[in-house]
């Protein structure tokens, strides 16, 4: 049975179907050949839980952010900025939008959120100044997996609660990881710069650098105004979502002068739309990992491969494995949900600090949102970038290779994870 299922995914997604209604069609065909009608009846109220989640309220309040930001002159302002900061270095813009997004994790903690928000303001302006759309679009989905690892982080909740470690900790512990993370996409992009001759200005001179300095001092109040407003407990990190609209219709209406009213119909249909197609695909993908766990299939890859070594050296090399793969097919909250339960026990037995084990675990299912076949944050980037999924997919492999070697180094470099946890008494 899981073998026709593949091969109808696969056949449905070669000829041309949209991959949303690929993962509802693979899902509603397999609950009627199973022969279990309570699996119909249930795919309703499976579709409503994917999205009755509170945190999904950010994607559509910075999708619209994104679009005032754009619309009111404060994405341009930030551009001018960067361009004439660091824009004479080959691949500048590049470098933008890697450090935007570390930026914006402290904020969102989110991927999808971000990479929503992110290729909605970077992406076109990206493609403005030269870049290739689908490469512009697989970076910002692949810097926008730190969002996860630098606190604010929904699935590090998740992991701290399902295991009863600290979240405090686990929080902490993100830190180091995530710079890590845009260290090493930077390095790749100096790299792939120098090789594909990535856009660069001349040095602007100095009296060019201190007017954009003005001029963007209201545009940077947005982040500053909402980070601030996180780490003193005023707002939440969803909430901070509704304050960078707000801020940003003021900005571009009475500061900039750039947002007029005419231009809100198309900034409100553009907001709708996307939200829809967002949500619509994170339903389809919800259903498609219920059915994924139903098959067991996750169970029977972790039972098969833990059955093999009692090295923890081995251990944690077939635990990214066994993860990178069920990160390609399942949710990563959903396999959070399956996985913990079993894992807890061996982490035990092998004396693998929890809030260590637990860094490692998200980043490998945060790598899934941009692991094909069926990682959602390709199919929301591909979506809101107006990018063909062939080809984002290519685009993204060397970000995906640089996510998995940095990943194996916070795997077998524990103090590069535990090092602030344990100076703070974790």
């Amino acid at each position: 049975m899981t073998t026709l299922l593949i091969l109808l995914f696969f056949v449905f997604l070669l000829i041309g179907i949209p991959i949303s209604l690929v993962l509802g069609i693979t899902t509603i065909l397999y609950f009627i050949l199973v022969g279990n009608p309570v699996l119909l009846d249930s795919t309703p109220m499976r579709l409503f839980s994917g999205l009755d989640n509170f945190g999904l309220l950010a994607i559509p309040l910075f999708m619209l952010a994104g679009e005032i930001m754009n619309g009111g002159g404060i994405t341009t302002r930030l551009v001018k900025f960067t361009r004439v900061v660091i824009g004479h270095f080959r691949g500048g813009l590049a470098y933008v939008t890697v450090l935007s997004n570390m930026f914006l994790a402290s904020i969102l903690g989110s991927a999808n959120a971000q990479a929503a928000m992110m290729s909605k303001v970077m992406v076109p302006q990206m493609e403005r100044e030269g870049y290739q759309r689908d490469f512009s679009a697989a970076l910002t989905l692949s810097s926008s997996i730190v969002a996860p690892i630098i606190p604010p982080s929904m699935i590090f909740i998740i992991y701290g609660t399902l295991s009863g470690t600290s979240i405090g900790g686990l929080f902490i512990a993100g830190i180091v990881p995530g710079i890590i993370y845009g260290l090493g996409f930077i390095t790749l992009i100096a790299v792939l710069g120098y090789r594909f001759n990535f856009p660069k200005s001349e040095r602007a001179p100095f009296k060019s650098i201190l007017k954009e300095s003005v001029n963007v001092l209201p545009a940077l109040s947005v982040p500053f105004v909402i980070v601030y407003g996180i780490l003193s407990g005023a707002f939440t990190a969803t909430e901070s979502a509704a304050i960078a609209c707000l801020l940003a219709y003021m900005i571009g209406t009475f500061w900039y002068k750039e947002l007029k009213l005419r231009k809100a119909p198309s900034i409100l249909y553009s907001t709708v739309v996307s939200t829809a197609t967002v949500t619509f695909l994170i339903a389809m993908a919800n259903i498609f990992g219920w059915m994924i766990a139903f098959e067991q299939v996750p169970q029977m890859i972790v039972n098969g491969m833990l059955s093999m070594t009692e090295n923890p050296i081995v251990f944690l090399l077939m635990l990214n494995l066994i993860l990178l793969l069920l990160g390609a097919i399942l949710d990563g909250i959903a396999a959070l949900i399956i996985l913990i339960p079993v894992l807890m026990p061996l982490v035990i037995a092998f004396e693998i600090d929890p809030i260590h084990f637990g860094v490692i675990v998200c980043i490998n299912l945060t790598i899934g949102l941009l692991t094909p076949p069926v990682g959602t944050g390709l199919f929301i980037v591909s979506s809101i970038a107006e990018v063909r999924f062939e080809s984002l997919v290519k685009s993204i492999l060397p970000f995906l290779g640089m996510g998995i070697f940095i990943l194996l180094i916070i795997t077998y470099w524990e103090d590069a994870v535990m090092f602030i946890p344990r100076l703070v008494g974790y």
